[in-house]
């Protein structure tokens, strides 16, 4: 399976980034760019690749011990930036960053120790992405729309482990399908 760890927006906070989206791709030049359906809008935690099935419930047994440790948190939509000179366009994030880097990092020492192959530790940049594109490209109109952008502050009180489907029918445009496997509350939560 093709696993990674998440943190999902609640469907009102969700919404909130459709309604912004739905401005962005008014602006010139947005059919360039092949944007993320809503149901796959997430912030990855951990990306762990392919997880051979008889490792999914040791790495399940440690997320929930990751999930158990960390209190529930503070988190909303806010802004926008860029990875690969506009290959990947996202919104940020705003609240407690480093509860929310903390989850990231246990998370990936999760699926260490739980021996799936995570290559080099790289510092956690929470980001959702919005849109993809093959080539480099300009979007400094799009970061500037996003500036303004700011959703709701909701709480985080669970951490989700998620399977991700690439897309297999060569249809271009279409998206990979996300499917919750398992979740677990935060701290003190539910």
């Amino acid at each position: 399976m093709r696993l990674f760890a998440a943190v999902l927006p609640p469907e009102d906070v969700a919404g909130e980034l459709a309604a912004e989206v739905a401005e962005l791709k008014r602006l010139p030049g947005a059919e360039a760019l092949r944007w993320t359906g809503r149901p796959g809008w997430h912030f990855t935690l951990a990306f762990y690749g392919e997880v051979d099935d008889d490792v999914v419930p040791v790495l399940s047994a440690r997320l929930a011990r990751t999930a158990h440790r960390t209190e529930p948190f503070a988190l909303a939509l806010r802004g926008g930036g860029q990875f690969g000179h506009g290959r990947a366009l996202w919104a940020g994030a705003e609240g407690e960053l480093r509860t929310l880097r903390l989850l990231a990092d246990r998370a990936e020492a999760a699926a260490r120790k739980a021996g799936v192959e995570m290559g080099e530790h790289r510092r956690y940049k929470p980001h959702l992405t919005v849109a993809r594109s093959r080539e480099a490209m300009d979007v400094r109109p799009y970061l500037d729309a996003l500036a303004g952008f700011a959703g709701r502050t909701w709480t985080v009180d669970e951490l989700v482990l998620v399977r991700s489907s690439l897309p297999t029918s060569g249809v271009p445009g279409e998206q990979p399908r996300y499917e919750a496997v398992a979740r677990w509350a935060l701290g003190g939560a539910g």
